[in-house]
């Protein structure tokens, strides 16, 4: 309880304080006069089933803490009951036998008096043996062509199988599966009744799916609701079913995901409308019922943000407008601008007072056509434009800074199947250097690539911003040639996948691989690797450098390896109009140990692989344990897997409306980073004198 206030302080100072425990008495709370409070609930034997799902089935819970500290501020105590606790024993055998323990029971509920007021509950759990699925019968599959009524076994056995533990939701969604199967081969009216018979002593059981076909159906009338002030035609189109063509289950779920791609509604529901008595008929069409429920079509976005990490500190804001129809048609149209100014020298871990503002700033405008060519294909163009310093060395505070300018037209198509995304498009980039301040050296010169570039992504995770299932791909091939001062052959690839090891905790990880197949550039990279002097050639030693800064690899940061900072895995050396940018001139026969001229030059191969461990911490807040590994070489398909430049470290996440805002802490593994000999390695920042990095961001690292 706060001090009161001594005499003379005036009446204000007495209000404040009558409120102040006013407010403490409101928030605090009492148990009832002869019970007792539950201090916390635990669980032992349960080695089959995590505690936090058998927690979620219980009424006796942990009286909640506010702040996770304070029991009885704020949140109400729990308050003991033995007749609760006898239904929650219950609950949990009930639970068990839904997860395939028929022999489970929960022993004993021990209840220990911690104080007069207080308890501790304690369940025991007696699992058993669990059972197995041992056999799985199809009836009624006889009458289908042998690769339908293999296709619908397949799904079936997907999700439940031979030897598998029988648990009652695989049994029901293996039913879904089967449906599912048979009506993309066109029976709408399928029935299917499914059946178990277990086998207690030998902890067995067999399952059987019975099926009654019933006649192929079509599509029949598609009748569209909730659209609003959306237009319909453009819709139907994107939908792109035609009554009395067969009808299929897959077409529909490709339709749902066509609307969904439109960006116009937040939800959609298709359904086909089976009551109707169709399944008495030869031929029955089949009604087909889409709710939609639109989003904004119009909106502003404002925003701001502060980026800190060892290479730059900036402060920035974004805004931006989006017409979701434009001109009709559901054509898109977006507009976004994001300025701000970067702190020149601050930076971590030193922090310094800013002793210049440099402006950046990134723009860009997107319109797209839905529908074009065929239903589902989008036109898109893009304009991207945007100028900001680049800072090369850590330790850079003085001299002339090197900044550039960078605009990008893309136009393309694309299209979304299933899951599958794809787009193909061109895009032509222009990029030119200058000085915030300083002499910009002479042999800096307009760089122009040309394009064509091919991305495809399959998304199976079951969420995009907390994906605890499943996995994602995606691949990016782009050919320079075709005009321009590049030609090369440039591909990156990329496989994440999630599982969850229990119901909040998940295991993710991530492998990358980069690959870079300069025909005209690049070269100058190489012979500096080999010890080649290049100053006789410096007009064309900068330009590769230009290039490999625009097309090469590069690692280390808030999204690759979190024990570096932003481009700090690679190849390093003399950059020679780093004489034009840093303090200290490069001289090109100074040995590339000097830290002012080891800098990073972009390779031809990169590979990046990540894993880590997430999990609930309180509330909103999580955490992560994370290693990442990877390696950017200086020739081309050269794997160096004895530079694995290994970190691990400790990540925390709080959940916002916009994603996790994630902090992430790694550290450089002694002797696991690359051999001692390396020439060409860079020498990483240390952060408070100690071999770390500490990157922050929004959204998971992947």
């Amino acid at each position: 309880m706060p001090d009161p206030p001594r005499a003379g302080h005036g009446f204000q100072q007495y209000v404040l304080f009558a409120l102040m425990c006013a407010a403490f008495l409101v928030a605090c709370t009492s148990v009832p006069p002869g019970r007792s409070a539950v201090d916390s609930v635990n669980l032992k034997g349960n080695d089959a089933i995590d505690s936090d799902d058998l927690r979620e089935k219980l009424a006796t819970a942990a009286s909640p803490r506010f702040l996770g500290i304070f029991a009885g501020i704020v949140y109400d105590y729990t308050v003991f009951d033995r007749f609760v606790l006898d239904r929650d024993l219950q609950r949990i055998e009930r639970y068990y036998r839904a997860r395939g323990y028929y022999q489970a029971r929960a022993r004993a509920g021990r209840v220990f008096f911690i104080s007069p007021r207080k308890v501790k509950v304690e369940i025991v759990i007696d699992e058993g043996h669990p059972t197995l699925v041992d056999r799985i019968d199809f009836h009624g599959l006889e009458g289908l062509p042998k690769a339908a009524a293999d296709e619908a076994k397949r799904s079936t056995q997907a999700v439940l199988s031979r030897k598998q533990v029988f648990e009652e939701q695989k049994f029901s969604e293996a039913e879904e599966a089967l449906r599912n199967a048979l009506a993309n081969h066109g029976y709408a009216y399928v029935k299917v009744q499914r059946a178990a018979d277990v086998d207690l002593p030998k902890n067995l059981v067999a399952v059987g799916y019975f099926v009654t076909l019933g006649p192929r159906a079509r599509f029949g009338e598609v009748r569209i609701s909730g659209l609003g002030e959306i237009p319909e035609a453009p819709v139907r189109r994107a939908l792109a079913i035609v009554p009395g063509t067969p009808y299929s289950r897959r077409e529909l779920d490709s339709a749902q995901r066509a609307l969904l791609d439109l960006n116009v509604f937040s939800s959609v529901v298709i359904e086909p409308d089976v009551t109707q008595g169709g399944e008495n008929q030869e031929q029955p069409l089949v009604p087909i019922n889409v709710r939609v429920e639109p989003a904004k079509l119009r909106a502003i976005h404002v925003g701001g943000g502060v980026q800190v990490d060892s290479i730059q500190t900036d402060v920035h804001v974004l805004g931006g407008w989006e017409n979701r129809n434009f001109l009709g048609g559901l054509r898109s149209l977006t507009f976004e601008v994001k300025p701000g100014v970067v702190l020149y020298p601050t930076r971590i871990p030193t922090l310094r007072a800013p002793e210049r503002l440099l402006p950046e700033g990134r723009a860009n405008a997107q319109f797209r056509q839905p529908g074009f060519l065929e239903a589902r294909t989008g036109l898109f163009t893009r304009l991207d434009g945007s100028i900001a310093p680049v800072i090369l060395a850590p330790d850079q505070t003085t001299g002339p800074i090197l900044g550039y300018r960078d605009g990008r037209v893309t136009a393309g198509l694309d299209r979304s199947y299933w899951k599958l995304y794809g787009a193909l498009s061109h895009t032509v980039q222009v990029d030119s250097a200058f000085t915030y301040a300083g002499r910009l050296d002479p042999d800096l010169h307009l760089i122009t690539i040309s394009y064509p570039e091919a991305f495809v992504t399959l998304d199976l995770r079951d969420s995009k911003v907390h994906p605890h299932l499943g996995g994602y791909f995606s691949t990016d091939w782009q050919i320079a040639g075709v005009g321009g001062d590049a030609r090369d052959v440039r591909m990156q690839s990329e496989a994440r996948g999630y599982l969850p090891i229990t119901k909040r905790v998940t295991l993710a990880a991530r492998g990358t691989v980069g690959l870079l197949f300069p025909s005209n550039y690049g070269d100058t990279l190489e012979a500096a690797a080999n010890g080649a002097d290049l100053s006789d050639e410096r007009a064309h030693w900068v330009r590769d450098i230009q290039l490999m800064f625009l097309r090469g690899f590069f690692s280390g940061g808030s999204g690759s390896n979190r024990g570096y900072a932003l481009r700090e895995i690679g190849p390093h050396g003399i950059v020679p109009q780093a004489s034009s940018t840093l303090a200290k001139a490069c001289d090109p026969n100074m040995p590339s140990g000097d830290s002012s001229c080891d800098l990073p030059l972009g390779g031809f191969t990169l590979w990046e692989a990540s894993l880590e461990l997430r999990f609930p911490v309180k509330g909103d807040l999580s955490g992560a344990l994370f290693t990442d590994t990877s390696d950017v070489s200086d020739r081309k398909l050269d794997f160096r897997f004895n530079r694995p430049h290994l970190s691990v470290g400790l990540g925390l996440r709080y959940d916002t409306p916009v994603g996790p805002i994630r902090l992430d802490t790694g550290y450089r593994v002694p002797g696991l980073q690359a051999p001692a000999d390396a020439a060409d390695e860079g020498v990483p920042a240390k952060t408070f004198g100690l071999p770390i990095a500490i990157s922050f961001g929004i959204g998971e690292a992947f």
